[in-house]
């Protein structure tokens, strides 16, 4: 487990200088650096360092597609507005590459340096091409000629056929192929197939070789007649901005899915090359792509390690985390137990607080999802889904509510970042069982996890509900910290079927006894009580668990209430652009995040 504060970070002022903030991109640029921290824990299990090593690989892939892109986009425009931290964009953009060339060399040496000679110690084993025996090649050309070749297309740039597309987050291989004949020279680009394993098995137990690896040996073979000319393996990161205009666009789901279309073409932002790699197929890739010196990134290791979930997947008990297995909530044993009815009948007594992944996710919120849909006295359920599993036991309960005649209504949140098209996908799919579907709210996103489930009882109606912080994904719930409550409280449950008659139909936002929502109510309500512990001074208490802090009113209002000598301990997982201990600001303050095996 890492806990530390935010830590000074690079190219931000002392902490007696002028800002009174940290730069969001650099504060999110830490908790990537805090997984490293991870990898480079002794005590942390092997193949969970491995795992870390994957989450950073793809954090970064993220940063670069949003935050890089953002950046990038401002300086070309020539905006000059300046961030938290008082930098330009320009500045920033500046700051942010040194940190990311920082932490990319860091994550080099823990992968070569650490993880893949420990993993050799303990019988798993990641080889290069050079140091195979003739047994192992010959091995690899029967799966190359069975299984890869046939999926390979090599592209080659002539006058009738421009520089290839490159597709977003795909590894491929660069080569100038010469024509023995008449000399004539082609650049070609071989896409490494991602439809085939990355990592394919060597014989003899826990041997692996990165697919790109065997190709680069085999191109020959891909150019017959030609000569083959030096290989470079690289991949690129594009821009993942989608530019929805909320105004002119009549139909949501039309709108994203173009734009989602438009997203494939966004420029690149980040060319990852093998660091074996010369200089001149770089300057011939950046030349095409349109990037500069700055855009390029040297790896010793494999482009995008994503490839390693492979190795994390392997069963090696004694190297992984020891088991975990969420509890049941305790008012909930009796339902699995099948010594009460339902789990309504045990929220009819009392609320259920959650706290995941300690308390199962399976056995509150899925339980009552599937309760509602097979029980007869259900009349009408209704959610909000942000993100979601890949085969959601959540939809599937939702569409078999629909297809028995509930009146089901969900609000799919389709602009949500990176799920776009798999969201859009569960809405067709509820809307073909049936159930009414709302494609969230023009000019928002909806990050509401709330569930409404209405019941007929005698001769009234109950109202269920579900508020959490957590997306309805049973697999993240496993791996996030988070928290729901269950209940049939009435003053609840009719804020609840306000909050969700507002989102389907159309109306000013409705007064709440119970829900704070946003825009324009949790942050008044949250400076509200910081502001109640101001006027205690240093009797007052405030302590804060969130997964990011940047609203500069909010921390305003801490800092204020640091100035009248409140103690003060945020939380925080991820970014913090509040800087704490600066001497008559922000003295009381303590940051600190954790990041461990439940993030």
């Amino acid at each position: 487990m890492s806990v530390d504060a935010p830590r000074q970070m690079s190219g931000e002022p002392a902490a007696s200088g002028e800002s009174r903030f940290f730069a969001r991109q650099l504060s999110d640029l830490d908790f990537n650096d805090r997984l490293l921290d991870l990898v480079a824990d002794p005590s942390v299990p092997l193949l969970e360092q491995v795992k870390f090593l994957i989450l950073f690989s793809e954090r970064i892939d993220e940063f670069f597609q949003v935050q890089v892109a953002g950046l990038r986009r401002q300086v070309t425009a020539g905006i000059k507005t300046l961030a938290l931290n008082g930098s330009t964009p320009e500045q920033l953009l500046a700051d942010v590459r040194a940190s990311l060339e920082r932490m990319v060399r860091r994550q080099e040496k823990l992968l070569l340096g650490e993880v893949i000679p420990n993993l050799s110690d303990n019988g798993i084993a990641l080889y290069d091409w050079e140091s195979l025996e003739i047994e192992d090649r010959a091995h690899l050309h029967e799966m190359f000629e069975r299984l890869v070749l046939p999926v390979v297309t090599p592209l080659t740039v002539d006058p009738s056929h421009p520089f290839p597309y490159i597709s977003n987050l795909s590894l491929n291989i660069g080569v100038e192929v010469r024509n023995r004949l008449n000399g004539t020279t082609r650049f070609a680009r071989v896409k490494v197939p991602p439809n085939v394993d990355r990592l394919l098995p060597l014989p003899g137990g826990s041997r692996f070789i990165p697919l790109e690896q065997v190709l680069v040996s085999f191109l020959p073979e891909l150019f017959p007649g030609m000569d083959v000319g030096e290989p470079c393996i690289f991949r690129v990161t594009r821009d993942a901005d989608l530019a929805l205009d909320d105004d002119a666009a009549d139909d949501l789901l039309l709108a994203l899915q173009e734009e989602l279309r438009r997203r494939r073409f966004l420029p690149v932002v980040r060319l990852e090359i093998d660091s074996r790699t010369s200089e001149a197929p770089v300057e011939r890739l950046t030349a095409e792509l349109g990037l500069g010196p700055d855009d390029v990134y040297r790896f010793a290791g494999p482009l995008g390690l994503d490839c390693l979930w492979a190795l994390h997947a392997l069963d090696r008990p004694e190297l992984h985390d020891p088991p975990w297995s969420p509890l049941v909530p305790p008012p909930l044993t009796a339902v699995e137990r099948e010594e009460d009815a339902s789990i309504f009948s045990v929220l009819g007594r009392q609320d259920v607080l959650v706290h995941h992944p300690y308390d199962s996710f399976s056995a509150s919120v899925e339980e009552l999802l599937n309760d509602a849909a097979d029980d007869p006295q259900v009349l009408a359920i209704k959610q909000c889904l942000y993100r979601t599993s890949g085969d959601s036991p959540v939809v599937a309960a939702l569409v078999r509510a629909a297809e028995h005649g509930k009146q089901v209504a969900a609000l799919v949140e389709v602009t949500a970042r990176f799920d776009e098209e798999a969201n859009i996908g569960w809405a067709r799919a509820l809307e073909e069982a049936g159930a009414h579907v709302i494609y969230g709210l023009m000019g928002f996103k909806t990050h509401a996890k709330t569930t409404l489930v209405v019941r007929q009882e005698g001769d009234a109606l109950r109202l269920y509900c579900h508020v959490g912080t957590g997306n309805y994904n049973p697999k993240t719930a496993r791996m996030y910290e988070d928290l729901g409550l269950l209940s049939s409280r009435p003053e609840l449950g009719a804020d609840v079927t306000r909050f969700f008659n507002y989102i389907t139909g159309f109306s000013q936002p409705p007064r709440y006894r119970e829900l704070v929502t946003s825009p324009g109510g949790i942050r008044d309500r949250v400076i509200e009580c910081i502001e109640r512990e101001t006027e205690a001074g240093p009797d007052g208490r405030i302590v804060i668990k969130v997964n990011g802090l940047d609203d500069v009113a909010i921390m305003d209002a801490l800092y204020r209430a640091s100035q009248a000598g409140v103690p003060i301990d945020l939380i925080i997982r991820g970014i913090c652009c509040l800087r704490p201990g600066l001497p008559g600001l922000s003295e009381t303050i303590r940051v600190r995040s954790i990041v461990g095996r439940f993030l």
